[in-house]
């Protein structure tokens, strides 16, 4: 059942649109500050240590996809952001501190949701519209 969840989870991202993958990616951190806030409470500082890293390492591939030319002020404020969470991701791994957590968790669970309006808007103005898909079907009739 493994192999074929892990196969159904690659084919998920390898047909995914580079909007999903950024929202895959937010799924993930969201579900690895979860599982660090759950080894803190169940005091599993290997778990906790590997949910973080990973984490981390998404936030950080978010940080250095920013391209702060195009992007301006709101690449440099996501950078920011981006800062805040690892630091705030390290102080909790090093203490054990839940608490810590929780302000990643909730950035994430915004920024996710921005990404997913985003992509809605995106995918309304990259889809012709529906006047003239019918005038080019009357055309052809």
């Amino acid at each position: 059942m493994n192999a074929y969840m892990n196969q159904y989870q690659n084919n998920q991202i390898l047909t995914a649109s580079p909007e999903q993958v950024l929202i895959i990616l937010y799924d993930g951190a969201i579900r690895f500050v979860r599982q660090a806030q759950q080894a803190i409470e169940e005091k599993n500082v290997p778990a906790r240590t590997r949910s973080i890293g990973k984490a981390v390492a998404i936030i950080t591939e978010f940080s250095n996809t920013l391209d702060y030319e195009i992007g301006g002020e709101i690449a440099v404020d996501l950078g920011r952001l981006y800062d805040f969470m690892v630091r705030e991701l390290a102080a909790a791994n090093a203490r054990g501190d839940a608490e810590k957590l929780k302000p990643v968790e909730n950035i994430l669970l915004e920024l996710r949701e921005a990404w997913v309006e985003a992509a809605k808007i995106y995918a309304r103005e990259k889809q012709p519209s529906s006047e003239s898909t019918g005038s080019s079907i009357a055309a052809a009739l």
